[in-house]
Formats: structure tokens, sequence, C-alpha cells
């Protein structure tokens, strides 16, 4: 749908409805993609639900410490439902078409998602370094409530931006060079001055993602250090694993994030953004109930008690 506008731009035709790019324009790839993203997504759901239900139904595991990882998996299967559902229907759709209301929806439900991980994770960092360096205060310290104010936390963050989004018009171009509605890509084909969008994100999402990270460096570097003081091998080795596999999880998915939103405009390229997106809305989110729970020796023992019982 279209509209005319006449206040600023003349009488420039005012866009409605967009198209998002996808992955890619080659036919010959549509049917590859699709499956590849179908069975990526299927995964995706069935660890992070499944990680989810086994929390759920096993009392021994409704402590702080797993709550946060079934948060961290309830927030991977939002992010990647966000994406990955309109990202399908395209794969085969000729249009491609997406309407402005629901891709300013996407995009604030993706905002409030990819906010709600980066607190996650550093809070998952703060509850280590309190369980191993300080663990007579943990049961004070740590709460179940503590998640809720996590997504409280995050609201504001996704409302700044999609308010901001609304000051918008889009008469320049009507394809979204993405496969999800994103900040960037929408600013780029703005006819309105998007510099103070910009700025806010600069602000707000660089903030964010500085502050967590430095956080979850601080914390486990803390808790690496409190480890070897003990002069444990089999400790030391224990410790080594559990960080090195997270950080490696954290450091990719911040690594990305930070190289998309902070970096200068400038110097963003639209293929390098989508295959940067890919980790953080599509890899990372399978990765995660991998690296944070087949290492995880009660996660794994009740895992084995449910099969066990089933069969």
């Amino acid at each position: 749908m279209e509209k005319e506008h006449g206040k600023g731009h003349g009488n420039a035709t005012l866009l409605t409805d967009l198209i998002l790019k996808g992955l890619t324009y080659e036919p010959q790839w549509q049917i590859p993609l699709f499956l590849v993203s179908f069975v990526i997504y299927l995964l995706t759901m069935v660890g992070n639900l499944g990680l989810i239900a086994l929390i759920w139904n096993d009392p021994q595991l409704h402590i702080p410490m797993y709550l946060f990882l079934g948060s961290l998996a309830f927030v991977d299967a939002w992010i990647s439902s966000t994406v990955s559902p309109k990202m399908l229907v395209n794969s085969f759709a000729k249009a491609k078409m997406i309407s402005l209301s629901e891709c300013m929806i996407q995009f604030f439900s993706f905002a409030i998602s990819i906010t709600v991980e980066c607190f996650v994770l550093a809070t998952m960092a703060y509850d280590r370094y309190v369980a191993i360096c300080k663990p007579l205060l943990y049961p004070v310290i740590m709460s179940n409530t503590l998640c809720i104010r996590l997504l409280v936390l995050s609201l504001p963050h996704a409302i700044i931006h999609s308010s901001f989004l609304f000051r918008l018009t889009f008469c320049n171009s009507i394809t979204v060079h993405h496969f999800y509605c994103d900040i960037i890509p929408l600013l780029k084909i703005s006819c309105t001055n998007p510099s103070i969008n910009y700025l806010i994100v600069f602000i707000f999402a660089g903030s964010i993602q500085m502050f967590t990270i430095l956080i979850v460096l601080v914390f486990y570097t803390l808790v690496l250090f409190t480890i070897l003081k003990k002069k444990s091998l089999q400790g030391i080795k224990k410790a080594f694993s559990t960080c090195a596999a997270r950080l490696l999880s954290v450091s990719l998915y911040y690594g990305v994030l930070v190289f998309t939103y902070v970096r200068p405009v400038s110097t963003q390229s639209e293929d390098q953004d989508i295959m940067d997106s890919l980790f953080y809305t599509i890899i990372i989110p399978l990765l995660n109930p991998i690296i944070y729970s087949l290492r995880n020796k009660k996660v794994i023992d009740s895992l084995r008690k449910i099969l066990k019982r089933n069969s």
C-alpha cells in the first residue's frame, strides 16, 4: 500500500509495504537454503524448548543457576521464532512482502529478545562468580525473580528504538536488504534524516553491549583466578573447560553484535551485515543449548532419569 505525503517531501509516495531481500536473490539457492534453515530452526526449537521442559520437570533444577539457563533457552527460542518463520515463508514467496506494521512488530520483538539475552548472559556470569567465590552468600544474592527484572530492564531499550523508528518515512526504496526487519537496514532506506536514530543506536545499544560484555569478562576472570588459587588439577581442568566453552559462545555473540551496531555506518556492507546477523539470530540460538547444557552434569543426569523412566 502507498499513500501521498505532502510535508517535507513534496509529493513523495510513502511506502507502507516493504520487501525483505532475504539471504539471496538466486533462485537455484532457494530450496537448499530453505531446507538448511528449516532444519536449523527445528533443531533450535527442540534443543531450547526441550531444555526448558527438562528444567521445569526436575525439582532439583529449580535453583537460580538453572532458571537462568532456562531463561537463556527461552530467549534463544524467542529470537529464532521472531526471525526464522518469516524468512522461511519468504524463501518461496514471489513478492516477499512485509507490511510496515508487521516489520515494526518484528523489530520490537527482536530488540527485546536480543537485549534480554545480553542481560541474561551477564547475569549467568555473575551467578557463577557468586556460586564459586561467595558460596555462603549465594542464596541471599541470587533470586528466582531476577529474570523478571531483566525483562523489565529490556523493555525501555526496545521501546526507545521502536518509537524513534515511527518518525521515519520510507519513500526512497521498497527493498530492505536483510532477511528480517533490523534497524540499520531500515535506516538506510529511510527518506527521513536518520541521524538521530543512528545516534540512539550507538548510545543505547553500544552502552548495553559494552556494559554486559565487561561484566561477563570480569566475573569469568575472577572465577578462573579463584579456582586457580585452590591448586586442584581436576578443578582447574573443569573450570577451564566450562569457562572456555561459555566465553567462546559469548565472544561470538557479543563480537558480532558490537561489529554490527557500534562500528561506523560507512563501513557496513549489506552482505556482511546479513552474514553477521546469521550468527546471533540463527547460529548462536542453535549452539547455546549444546554449550551450556551438554557440559552440565546435573542436566545430563536429569535427562538420563527421564529417558530411563520413559523406557
